[in-house]
């Protein structure tokens, strides 16, 4: 019985992943089941803190100053007060406990240069205070995907954004919540946090041309990994035998459905993947299938033992 619920379950989370803002009538008739079992059902999820809130992912490219930045810190388990401080920063994406030598590592996505540099000094002043004071950063590259979307399948559309579009974008990825935020929330926030008053109809554009230029990538439900079947998270960092072939070798590995995050960083292992399976099992096939091309040379892999950052959105296969 416990296996038909999370068929269910996940065929429900499924649904609400979609380039465009969900339809309930649309995702009711699929499931063959009445809206009002599909609010009952996501009301259930969500007290069994299996889902949180909705979001949207948006396409990495859009600002040329965006940096994703990656993190790994070695501490001492006596210092939690470290995470909790770590965790108080909004532009930390992801905050996971590893193997080795560090036991943390983080990714924090960055609007501007100077809002990294900003974060940095105070990530400093966090490390200053802990017992070994010692970590790494390493900035990324190029994005091949990003929470389960490949973006070689998701070109960006020319489309010129202005201030307008990016309040909007962040209403829509930090103000969601219980139920798909409407053109008349989204109205009543934009006159509230920036003293703008515009048209429900003129949001309502504006969020479409943001869909068909691909700007937004897709909308989806935040949800728990683990309470959905996804038992093994791992951090792993390939090196390919020839260095020129980065990129061809990125867009195979992207078409794998378990590889949910994908970077070019500036390392010795010069792809960084983030990897889901069902079971942890399951990682060891993966391996496999990377050394069977013979492009590879090497992997270095971290199995992340807790999410300190529980909720995620990536897209199920």
């Amino acid at each position: 019985m416990q296996k038909n619920y999370l068929i269910k379950d996940l065929a429900l989370i499924k649904n609400f992943n979609s380039q465009r803002k969900p339809n309930y009538s649309r995702i009711s008739e699929k499931l063959n089941v009445s809206r009002q079992t599909i609010q009952q059902n996501i009301t259930k999820l969500r007290e069994e803190k299996l889902i949180n809130s909705f979001k949207i992912n948006i396409h990495p490219m859009i600002e040329p100053n965006l940096k994703y930045v990656l993190l790994e810190i070695k501490t001492n388990p006596k210092e939690p007060i470290m995470i909790e401080k770590l965790l108080e920063i909004s532009q930390l994406k992801m905050l996971d406990g590893i193997f080795g030598e560090y036991s943390l590592i983080a990714l924090f996505i960055f609007k501007s240069l100077d809002e990294f540099n900003e974060i940095l000094n105070q990530i400093d002043n966090i490390m200053a205070n802990s017992y070994f004071k010692k970590y790494q950063i390493t900035e990324t590259i190029k994005i091949f995907k990003t929470n389960g979307i490949r973006l070689s399948k998701n070109t960006l559309i020319e489309y010129k954004i202005d201030k307008i579009d990016n309040f909007i974008l962040e209403i829509l990825e930090n103000n969601q919540n219980k139920k798909l935020i409407s053109t008349y929330d989204i109205n009543k926030r934009m006159y509230q946090d920036y003293g703008i008053d515009i048209s429900q109809s003129t949001i309502y554009n504006r969020i479409k041309k943001l869909e068909e230029s691909r700007i937004i990538l897709n909308y989806s439900l935040e949800f728990n990994p683990k309470k959905i079947g996804f038992m093994g998270k791992f951090i792993t960092w390939i090196k390919p035998k020839n260095p020129s072939k980065y990129n061809e070798i990125a867009l195979k590995l992207e078409k794998k459905p378990e590889i949910t995050d994908l970077y070019r960083i500036g390392s010795e292992f010069g792809l960084f993947a983030i990897i889901r399976t069902k079971k942890i099992e399951d990682y060891g096939k993966i391996i496999r299938s990377l050394y069977i091309t013979e492009e590879i040379e090497d992997t270095f892999t971290n199995f992340v033992l807790d999410e300190q950052i529980l909720f995620t959105n990536f897209k199920i296969p």
